[in-house]
C-alpha cells in the first residue's frame, strides 16, 4: 500500500525565512505554500514539510538525504550555489567532503541554516 504513495519529509526549522532561502534558492526546491502550520516544498515529485520548532537541538545525524547519479557534479554544483560541505575527519576527499565507503558507494554531508544535516549519496549499481 505504501508503494504507490509519494513520501513526505519533515524538517525542523526555527526560521522560515532562512529555511525558504536555502531549500528553495540554493537547494532548487519548488515553493509549495507557507502558513501557520509549515513551510512545503516539493523536489522529485516529493514534500519536505519544514516546521517551526521554536527549541529544538539537530540531530547528530542526517536527517534527509537525496540518491544522485554523479555526486561529484551535485556536491560541486552545492558549492558553487553557496552551500559547504562537512569535512568530518573519516571522509578521503577532504577538498570536497565526500566519503567513499568500502562498497563503493559515495556520500556527502551538508547542513541547513537550522544545523540539520543533510546528504546525497550515489550508490554503485
Amino acid at each position: 500500500m505504501l508503494g504507490s504513495g509519494k513520501l513526505v519529509g519533515f524538517v525542523p526549522t526555527k526560521d522560515y525565512d532562512k529555511a525558504r532561502g536555502f531549500y528553495v534558492d540554493k537547494l532548487g526546491c519548488d515553493f509549495v505554500s507557507l502558513d501557520q502550520f509549515a513551510l512545503v516544498v516539493s523536489i522529485g515529485g516529493h514534500k519536505i514539510r519544514i516546521v517551526k520548532v521554536a527549541n529544538f537541538t539537530p540531530l547528530q545525524g542526517t536527517i534527509l538525504g537525496w540518491e544522485v547519479e554523479n555526486i561529484e557534479q551535485v556536491v560541486q554544483w552545492l558549492v558553487d550555489r553557496g552551500v559547504a560541505t562537512e569535512k568530518y575527519p573519516f571522509v578521503q576527499d577532504q577538498e570536497r567532503g565526500i566519503w567513499s565507503t568500502p562498497n563503493g558507494d559515495k556520500v556527502a554531508w551538508f547542513k541547513d541554516p537550522d544545523g540539520n544535516v543533510l546528504s546525497v549519496s550515489q550508490h554503485k549499481k
